[in-house]
């Protein structure tokens, strides 16, 4: 790859970032971080205080803190790679939300306790469940943009 190349990708690379933060995508971000400081600073005191009360759950919720942090990093990050691996995760994300979801509802009591994703986020408003699909429209529409 020439300089010149380089520059193209770099260029490119730098208006696509700025394209997954702009418009909806800054609230995609705000949310995003908001989710992660709950889902760890939750996990993380529940862990820390009470695991032997419901592993699964506080397991559970602390991944999905990690995948809010990713998703958060990639949206901020941009680019072409980032906006790609947002798209997986954000799937992923929605995998689980809606597994866990309907794994609560089905059999109660393999939670004892309430996850992130318990009752497709229902503690939290239902943005769990919202939100990767909302991520997902807007990641797919900034690569035709």
């Amino acid at each position: 790859m020439t300089s010149g190349e380089a520059d193209v990708v770099a260029t490119e690379e730098k208006q696509t970032g700025q394209r997954l933060i702009s418009g909806p995508g800054i609230l995609l971000v705000w949310l995003y971080g908001v989710m992660v400081v709950g889902a760890v600073s939750r996990s993380a005191y529940q862990i820390a205080t009470e695991l032997d009360r419901a592993p699964l759950a506080y397991s559970l919720s602390a991944v999905a803190g990690v995948v809010y942090g990713f998703i958060t990093y990639t949206l901020v990050r941009g680019g072409e790679r980032a906006r790609r691996a947002a798209l997986v995760c954000c799937a992923a994300e929605l995998v689980g939300v809606l597994t866990v979801g309907t794994w609560t509802l089905v059999d109660p009591s393999a939670f004892p306790d309430a996850t992130v994703w318990s009752d497709y986020g229902m503690g939290y408003l239902f943005i769990p469940v919202l939100l990767p699909l909302s991520a997902l429209y807007w990641l797919r529409r900034a690569r035709t943009a």
